[in-house]
This record gives C-alpha cells, sequence and structure tokens, in this order.
C-alpha cells in the first residue's frame, strides 16, 4: 500500500521549504522595520471564535469535535483568532498594538473538484487600537513595501470602501439587497438586468458595478448617487487616502467600490494585491478594516479599530517561480568533518562542535562511516560542500578546501 497525504494536503520537501522560507524570512524583515511583533494563535478554535459573528461562512471551516462535544474547527484565517486573543490575553495593553502572523491556514473544499488544496501558508499584520486616515495609509503602504521586498513585479492595489458600499446597498429594498450584493461582487450585469428593480434602482446598481478605475473618476461617479452626510464624509476619507497614496511614487492604485470581500466582517477600506503575469490576474493578498470585530470577543462588548491583510504565500511562490528569484537548491554545508579511523571519533566530534560555535551560521556535517575515501569525495562534491576535515586521533585537522 502506497500512504499518501490526506485529500487537499500536501508535502513540503527541503527545496520547497527553503524557497518558502526565503519569501517568509524578507516579509518578516519588512514586518520588523515597520516595529510589528509576531503572534501565534491556535491553529483549532472553537466554532464560535471562528464564525466571527456569521461573517465567515460556516461550510469553508473544517470542523472537527471533542470528547467534550464542542464545536472545534480548523483556522480559516487568522484575523478572527488574532481578536480573540488579543480582548481575552491582552487586556490593558497600550495602544496601538502592531501584530504579525505566519502561519498556515485550512479553508474546506465543498467543491467536487478531486484533492483540491485545503492547507494553505500565509504572513500578515493586524494593526488595532487605532482608526483614522494614518493607520489605513500605513497599513497599505507595508503591503507595497512587502512587495518591493520580494522584488515582484507588475502588481497593483485594488482599493474599496466596504462602508460605502454597504450604505450604497441601503437603497435596495431589503429582500433583493444580497442578490444585489452578489451580482456586485460577481460584476454579474445579468442579474442586475432581470432582477425585479425600478429603472432609478436598476440604473443605481449598474453604476456601483461600474465604480472601478482612475480614482479621481470612481469618485466623481460616486459623488453623483445623492449621498447622504455620513456617505460623503466616508467619501472624502477615501479621497484624503487616495491622494496621500498617490504621492507616494511606483504606488499602483485602482479604485474599485464594487470590491466586496467573501469574509464579511470589513467596516471600511478593503483591498487585494492583483500580480499580472502571462495576461493572467492573480489575488496574491487582501485585507481591510473591521472597526466592530474585536467587540464580538470583549467581555463588555468593547469595540477596538482594527484592520490588517494577509498575503498568500502559496501564490507568491508561483509567481517568483517564474522570475528564478527563488533559491535553486537547498543551502549546502560548510564542512564535512571526517575522523580518519575510528580512535578518532571523539575528536572528530569535538572539531565539528568548535566549529559550530561560530557566531555565524556554519553548517557541520560529520562523515557516518562506511566509506572509504573516493566515495567521501564524490559525497562532498554531490552536497556542494566548501571543505573537508579529516581529524587524526589525536585531534589535529587536514584542512581540504573543495571547489
Amino acid at each position: 500500500m502506497v500512504y499518501q497525504p490526506a485529500a487537499g494536503a500536501r508535502d513540503l520537501l527541503p527545496l520547497d521549504v527553503t524557497q518558502k522560507r526565503w519569501i517568509e524570512e524578507r516579509l518578516q524583515q519588512v514586518f520588523h522595520r515597520w516595529g510589528y511583533h509576531r503572534i501565534i494563535t491556535s491553529t483549532l478554535e472553537r466554532m464560535d471564535t471562528l464564525m466571527a459573528g456569521e461573517a465567515i461562512v460556516r461550510q469553508m471551516v473544517i470542523q472537527l469535535q471533542n470528547a467534550q462535544d464542542q464545536e472545534l474547527g480548523l483556522r480559516p484565517e487568522l484575523t478572527a483568532s488574532i481578536a480573540r486573543t488579543v480582548v481575552t490575553r491582552m487586556a490593558g495593553v497600550t495602544y496601538p498594538q502592531r501584530l504579525y502572523y505566519n502561519a498556515n491556514v485550512f479553508r474546506r473544499n465543498w467543491e467536487s473538484r478531486h484533492n483540491r488544496q485545503q492547507e494553505y501558508y500565509q504572513a500578515g499584520v493586524e494593526l488595532l487600537g487605532t482608526g483614522g486616515l494614518l493607520a489605513n495609509a500605513e497599513v497599505l503602504l507595508l503591503v507595497a513595501d512587502c512587495l518591493f521586498a520580494l522584488g515582484l513585479q507588475d502588481w497593483h492595489l485594488i482599493l474599496g470602501e466596504a462602508g460605502i458600499t454597504r450604505s450604497l446597498l441601503n437603497a435596495f429594498p431589503a429582500h433583493l439587497q444580497g442578490k444585489v450584493r452578489q451580482a456586485i461582487a460577481h460584476l454579474d450585469r445579468i442579474t442586475i438586468d432581470t432582477l425585479p428593480l425600478d429603472d432609478e434602482l436598476r440604473q443605481r446598481a449598474r453604476i456601483m458595478l461600474d465604480l472601478r478605475g482612475n480614482s479621481a473618476d470612481v469618485l466623481q461617479q460616486v459623488s453623483s448617487l445623492n449621498l447622504d452626510t455620513e456617505q460623503q464624509a466616508a467619501v472624502n476619507n477615501l479621497k484624503s487616502l487616495v491622494e496621500l497614496l498617490e504621492s507616494e511614487k511606483k504606488f499602483p492604485l485602482i479604485l474599485d467600490l464594487s470590491l466586496i470581500q467573501t469574509i464579511d466582517y470589513y467596516t471600511g477600506i478593503v483591498f487585494e494585491v492583483v500580480s499580472h503575469t502571462e495576461n493572467q490576474a492573480q489575488v496574491l493578498g487582501r485585507g481591510g478594516r473591521y472597526d466592530q470585530l474585536l467587540g464580538l470577543y470583549h467581555p463588555q462588548g468593547e469595540n477596538i479599530p482594527g484592520i490588517g491583510f494577509g498575503l498568500n504565500i502559496e501564490d507568491l511562490y508561483q509567481v517568483l517561480s517564474s522570475t528564478q528569484q527563488l533559491p535553486q537548491a537547498i543551502p549546502a554545508s560548510n564542512w564535512l568533518v571526517v575522523p580518519e579511523t575510528a580512535s578518532a571519533n571523539a575528536a572528530a566530534f569535538a572539531y565539528a562542535q568548535k566549529l559550530r560555535a561560530s557566531t555565524e551560521l556554519v553548517r557541520v556535517e560529520i562523515d557516518l562511516g562506511g566509506r572509504d575515501a573516493q566515495a567521501i569525495h564524490k559525497y562532498a562534491r554531490d552536497r556542494q560542500i566548501a571543505q573537508i576535515a579529516w581529524i587524526k586521533p589525536d585531534g589535529v585537522p587536514t584542512i581540504e578546501p573543495l571547489h
């Protein structure tokens, strides 16, 4: 019998891990430079935590059950888990809190496609305890800094505003709002044209469907929708954010007020990072503002503002693998330490440990015996080991550089 990973799971071999770590380490360096600290939350959560007040579709969660018949699930994303952790375990902290994560997430595949992936890796940040223009700008500029650090080309950021989009939907009959929302989310003109709407509402839906493109044009279009005072203030805030972002050089921005995320806890700006490769658009990450999510978990229901994003490591890998930027081999060892005789074994281990004690990372292997000198040389060449140290019983080494 041949044993395979579970359906939707996969193994990462040493080269896969090396390439994954190359991406993660560069992202981590950016997070550190911006003052963010790593948080690690439980992979397993209670279902009421994961559902985030019904903002997350239950079918997305891989569900489990423990001996106490509690409903548990594997996290499909990190924001809800971090929100729960902050309000229950970090009471009294000074805000803002800048947190980042690097973790796996799990999403149920309820489609019929065979062996579709259900485990993913993400890296991202959560900026908690502050709202407003500067916090929004920080997170978006941090996204851009991450992509620059990876050397990505041909990407852009699609920026929407969930609060504006949601308030514009309030003009539609309550029983049709869900269908209009789905039609706009999927750019479905046919549904808009066939829904039982009067001419004014149908035209409003068509305008909402087309609120995408150059920021100045989109902001002018949305202002033509007879906005109330609160809606106009939200548009003005969005305009200020766009102006700040566009003052930064090389920040490719598309404004899209038809952008509606699958996860429904966003209350303010929402965004997607999209890469173009071989005439194909690929979403590399998503994020947004969620000013009411932490209140769901707070003992007194206190709302704490938050904004964050998650980048998909697998999607970044696919884009970067075509550019040859990723490592093409696992790191080679610096030394192979070989005891010349059995009586030199202890001396060989001692010499290897001395080499490993360097302040910089030095990779040292011990030859485990059973090979002659020719086989040892072949092994060292195949593994691209830099040097061999032949150790005599008295501990004296003979150093042989390999080229």
